[in-house]
């Protein structure tokens, strides 16, 4: 079965996906890092906002100059046709 990957910043059930990108960039669970985004959003809401999205936008420029090798190389990759090769006929379907 093959897994359907999205872009992080157009999935519905996060915001942005920022924590998400760089929990996956550096393998650590995305949540603590949200949780580290919770406390001071309480006592510095501009700063905090300021934070995680100057965090995304070195998400962005990461993701856009180093793009995903695993994702590049999971693509197949195209099958060469032999031109000395004859095809074989085809089965008729009943």
């Amino acid at each position: 079965m093959q897994q359907e990957t999205t872009n992080l910043f157009r999935r519905r059930d996060t915001f942005f996906g920022i924590c998400e990108a760089v929990g996956q960039d550096f393998g650590f669970n995305p949540l603590w890092l949200r949780l580290a985004f919770i406390a001071p959003l309480f006592f510095f809401p501009v700063q905090s906002f300021a934070a995680y999205f100057g965090l995304g936008l070195v998400v962005l420029a990461s993701r856009l100059i180093f793009p995903d090798r695993r994702a590049a190389a999971a693509e197949p990759a195209p099958v060469a046709v032999d031109a000395q090769m004859p095809e074989a006929p085809l089965a008729l379907a009943a």
